[in-house]
């Protein structure tokens, strides 16, 4: 029986991060001047692949189908392949997230381990504009060869970014010209109010809408059909089968299919992007818990869930801070 929450949700997808470090400061998600003196998870409470992997099998007995990898950034966790390799061995559809800083030196490795599908963050092509965004001055090209890696080694990609009015709009032509050339879908993400470090403001979200329109006056677009709990409107271009995505969070929620649960690298759940607390695992998984127990925490947590964060943040008022994106993954 699948495990359903208040609203009838399935759990269905997982997100595991198994990272908070990462290799860039990215405004939207961990501006440097508010991590400079962050003080990150130290390595003896990260949850150990060993770990990582038996609840991976919980979860896949509890009805998920679907884990991505996340951070942080997770190519800077130390021998990430060999968690590759154990959870591309379950029957579940594995996928990784990743800046794509240090993709070209991984990819071998990973595609060896059995991994398949990469999601890439990217939010410019031009050197200037995206060094801005990532505050580490890292240049596109590096992003740019770590996919051309990933291509050429037979990887299933999807290249996100996200875009911010007064930030990077600019650019959301010039990428779609080059991940259609390359055959690569794109997915345009709405600036969020993740975590309470970036600086959210509505007047800066450069809707779904409107790089829509900017794309229909070169593409030639068509609606794709897809599953509810599809986080993205897929269009496709008749003239030459380019995709692109649009992840439509602010302007138009998706929170009644979501099917999502977070598990952070520390090993608390989190039943929402949005979330102002998490629910303790790891120490149960580490006080040599049987499964069944572990099973019935995790159900706990799920089956009273009724978060719908984006649908009301237009009546919320302000509350216990939110969990930063680089602690829980997007």
């Amino acid at each position: 029986m699948p495990v359903l929450d208040t609203l009838g949700r399935p759990l269905e997808a997982l997100r595991i991060s198994v990272t908070d470090r990462c290799n860039l400061r990215c405004t939207y998600c961990m501006p440097k001047a508010a991590f400079a003196n962050h003080a990150f998870l130290p390595h003896e409470e990260l949850l150990t692949f060993e770990e990582i992997e038996r609840l991976a099998c919980i979860f896949i007995e509890l009805g998920v189908r679907k884990i991505r990898l996340t951070g942080g950034e997770p190519l800077v966790r130390a021998g990430i392949e060999e968690l590759v390799r154990k959870l591309a061995a379950l029957p579940v559809e594995l996928a990784l997230s990743t800046n794509a800083i240090l993709l070209g030196r991984h990819a071998a490795a990973l595609r060896e381990a059995g991994l398949r599908r990469l999601n890439i963050s990217l939010d410019a092509i031009d050197d200037s504009v995206f060094g801005t965004m990532n505050g580490m001055d890292a240049p596109a090209q590096d992003v740019l060869a770590g996919i051309d890696e990933a291509q050429a080694r037979g990887f299933a990609l999807k290249v996100n970014m996200v875009v911010q009015r007064g930030v990077n709009e600019k650019q959301v032509l010039p990428m779609a010209r080059h991940f259609a050339s390359r055959k690569i879908p794109l997915r345009f993400i709405e600036f969020m109010d993740v975590g309470n470090s970036n600086h959210w403001r509505r007047d800066q979200v450069f809707s779904g809408a409107d790089a829509l329109a900017l794309l229909q006056g070169e593409f030639a677009l068509e609606p794709v059909p897809g599953p509810a709990s599809d986080t993205g409107r897929r269009y496709r271009c008749t003239r030459t089968g380019a995709e692109f995505g649009f992840v439509n969070s602010v302007s138009v929620p998706f929170c009644r299919d979501c099917n999502r649960l977070r598990l952070s690298a520390d090993g608390k759940l989190f039943t929402c992007l949005f979330a102002t607390k998490g629910h303790e695992l790891g120490k149960l998984v580490r006080s040599g818990a049987p499964n069944g127990e572990i099973a019935q925490a995790i159900r706990a947590v799920w089956t009273p869930r009724e978060d719908r964060y984006s649908e009301l943040r237009a009546t919320t008022a302000e509350g216990d801070p939110k969990i930063e994106m680089s602690y829980i993954g997007g």
